[in-house]
C-alpha cells in the first residue's frame, strides 16, 4: 500500500511522512525532492527558469511515475500537487493507494510558516503575519475543494508528529 500525504505547506507532510514510514517500516518519498533529483535543480529554480506551467506538467508526470514505481511507500506531496493536472484523480484511481489530508488551521499555519518563511521562496517576501495570513487564507480557499476529497482527514493542530502518526495508523488499521 502507498499512503499519500496531502496538505498545505507547513501542515507537517514531510515530518509526519518520515515518522509514519519509520513506524510502519515503509519507504518514504517526498515528491518535491524526487522532482529536484530528476530535474537536477531546485523547485524554485524550475519556477524561475521554466515557469509554473512547465513545473506542473513535470510534477504530474513524476507523480504518475512514483505511483507506478513505488510500493509500500509514504509519499508527501507539494501543497499544490493535488490541485493541478488531474493529479488528485490519478491518486484516487490508483489501486492500493490511500490519501490523507493533514488539515491545519489558518492560525497554526500562519504561526508555523512565519517563523520559517525565509526558507520558503513563495512566502519569503511577506513581512507581517497579517500578510502571510491573507496569503494562506486565499490558497486554502482555492485548494480546500481538492484537499477535502482525500480518503481520510487528520487535524494536526496542537499535535506533534508522533500523535499525528498514531492517529493515521489507527485510521488505517
Amino acid at each position: 500500500m502507498n499512503i499519500v500525504l496531502i496538505g498545505y505547506m507547513g501542515s507537517g507532510k514531510s515530518l509526519v511522512g518520515k515518522h509514519l514510514a519509520n513506524k510502519m517500516k515503509l519507504e518514504y518519498l517526498d515528491l518535491d525532492d524526487y522532482i529536484e533529483n530528476q530535474e537536477k535543480k531546485t523547485i524554485s529554480k524550475i519556477f524561475e527558469d521554466q515557469g509554473e506551467i512547465y513545473f506542473r506538467k513535470k510534477e504530474s508526470i513524476y507523480l504518475k511515475e512514483v505511483l507506478d514505481t513505488f510500493n509500500n511507500t509514504i509519499i508527501s506531496l507539494g501543497g499544490g500537487t493535488p490541485c493541478f493536472a488531474g493529479n488528485l484523480e490519478t491518486i484516487k484511481q490508483k489501486e492500493n493507494t490511500t490519501s490523507i489530508y493533514l488539515q491545519t488551521s489558518l492560525k497554526e499555519l500562519t504561526e508555523r510558516l512565519f517563523k520559517e518563511r525565509s526558507k520558503r521562496p513563495i512566502i519569503a517576501h511577506l513581512t507581517t503575519q497579517e500578510e502571510l495570513k491573507d496569503f494562506i487564507r486565499k490558497h486554502i480557499f482555492e485548494r480546500s475543494f481538492y484537499y477535502n476529497q482525500t480518503d481520510n482527514k487528520v487535524i494536526t493542530d496542537q499535535k506533534n508528529a508522533d500523535q499525528i502518526t498514531e492517529e493515521i495508523i489507527s485510521l488505517l488499521f
